[in-house]
């Protein structure tokens, strides 16, 4: 692989996610700041605090690096704090017991020289769902003057119903305080908060302009280097390496059952003398090729997807595109028969797009037409019945249960496709043999998945079959030692690409 273009799918891809993440935010910033409206406010649900104590406290709460004091009008007393207006606060509150109810927000260190030696509780946490609070108790014996008649708090309100303040944040040192207006022992009132800013206005639409900046530049990108990656080096022959075949030696397996042969090959040949113990440890080794699929599979979903516009306007796959992916595909099924789907060799697939001298390989005819109208639903509704079956045969069982008002779910064990290179690995583990009827069986599963794979994503209009054509070789194309591969749209794979498929 050229390096220049390994590199501009990197690029692409980690600012394409950066640019999705911004846009996220800032749509997130916009909903916010039409939410608020004009005078409004984003506000929680009102929530229950109930004391037995002669008052509620707020944790410390620290807004910019100013160190006033305060006043009644809210005037800024300080330096280094957050500007006025920047955001708003607003603080709601409503006996439960039908009396009046006190609440204000004030410099910390006069709501502690005010509560010293009173007993009060301060609220530590709060949890939404559902609704429960946690205090920190502070004992004393003093009763506390009316809070109404101190003049150091910054914004207050006191009297009978809800009562509510709205606090334009300052920097400094801050403490909210919930009390009964007659200073009795025994808070319990409603209580909810809201919030405003001006900040989320020119937030959205910084967020929306950068992230749509990079979003378009990661594309085109990304783009850009799997076109690159997906050109053929004109020193190679048409399959990719130098002698245009690939050696697939080995046992075939039992034929498949009647029928046409599908555009797409996917074949493995089971290695003998496999490790008894390496496949417990090759979820490690595959990290690295882990970390370049996932580059390499989110260019393939940005170039599948601008395939489809191309299909659907001008009825052909790009080429260099359809290489690509193709690649992708065929770079995934090695490690797939490596590790995890097949555990059917132990030698390390190859850091490449092309075909190789390996035991797996896959290939996709190259379709000279595509339908213009069949890119537009065969992706999701005509591929669901595919679907339902590779989702029984790979996934595993979920369980949901509830408690209460929450709905939990669990998986509950593993895939049929899971179960079966598990027992395979077991057998290698006690045994040292890997029986090929259960090979066989394994590579079936396999090829249906590539299969739906291959029609889902847009590289054939043939609808997949119906059947698990088990077996290391394809059906249809029987092995006799040395067989010529297509790479993407010749040989073996171009000849079955001619017949006739349901």
């Amino acid at each position: 692989m050229k390096a220049g273009y390994v590199v501009m799918v990197i690029v692409g891809t980690l600012l394409t996610l950066s640019g999705i993440g911004m846009l996220a935010g800032g749509v997130a910033a916009a909903t916010v700041a039409a939410g608020q409206g004009r005078d409004g406010f984003l506000t929680t649900p009102s929530g229950t605090l109930s004391v037995a104590s002669y008052a509620i406290t707020s944790p410390n709460l620290e807004t910019g690096t100013g160190t006033g004091t305060g006043t009644e009008s809210g005037t800024q007393a300080g330096s280094g704090g957050i500007p006025a207006g920047l955001a708003t606060v607003m603080l709601e509150a409503t006996s439960a017991r039908g009396t009046g109810v006190f609440i204000g927000i004030g410099p910390r260190s006069e709501v502690e020289r005010y509560l010293a030696s009173v007993a009060h509780s301060e609220l530590t946490s709060v949890n939404s769902s559902p609704f429960r609070t946690e205090y920190r108790e502070v004992p004393g014996s003093r009763r506390p003057a009316r809070p109404g008649s101190q003049p150091w708090w910054t914004v207050a309100a006191s009297g009978p119903g809800t009562q509510r303040v709205v606090w334009p944040v300052e920097g400094g040192d801050w403490a909210v305080v919930v009390m009964n207006a007659d200073v009795t022992q025994g808070v319990d009132v409603q209580a909810r908060a809201g919030a405003r800013s001006a900040l989320f206005v020119p937030a959205a639409v910084a967020l929306l302009l950068g992230g749509g900046l990079l979003l378009v530049a990661g594309v085109l990108l990304v783009i850009f280097g799997a076109m690159g990656l997906g050109r053929r080096d004109p020193t190679e022959g048409p399959s990719g390496h130098a002698d245009n075949t690939v050696d697939t030696a080995g046992p075939p397996g039992p034929p498949g059952p009647p029928g046409p042969v599908y555009p797409a090959r996917l074949e493995g040949t089971l290695q003998p003398d496999l490790s008894r113990g390496l496949w417990l440890v090759k979820w490690i080794l595959i990290f690295p090729h882990v970390v370049v699929l996932f580059f390499l599979w989110f260019a393939a979903f940005v170039t599948t997807i601008v395939a489809g516009f191309a299909i659907l306007f001008t009825g052909r796959y790009p080429r260099s595109l359809f290489t690509f992916n193709v690649g992708v595909l065929r770079w995934s099924w090695r490690v797939a028969f490596y590790s995890y789907s097949a555990l059917g060799t132990d030698r390390y697939p190859p850091f490449s797009l092309a075909p190789a001298d390996y035991p797996a390989d896959l290939d996709i005819a190259y379709p000279e037409r595509l339908s213009h109208g069949l890119v537009l639903v065969k992706w999701w509704l005509l591929a669901i019945p595919q679907i339902l079956i590779v989702t029984a045969l790979t996934s595993t069982p979920t369980a949901r249960y509830t408690i209460g008002n929450t709905t939990y779910s669990t998986t509950t064990g593993v895939s049929l496709l899971g179960l079966l290179v598990f027992i395979a690995g077991l057998m290698l583990l006690f045994t040292g043999r890997y029986r090929q009827p259960l090979f066989d069986f394994i590579l079936g599963i396999n090829r249906w998945v590539f299969r739906v794979v291959v029609y889902t994503a847009l590289f054939r209009d043939e609808y997949p079959p119906f059947r698990l054509d088990q077996g290391g070789m394809e059906p249809g194309v029987r092995d006799s030692g040395r067989t010529e591969t297509g790479g993407t749209g010749s040989g073996v794979i171009d000849e079955a690409a001619r017949v006739k498929t349901t």
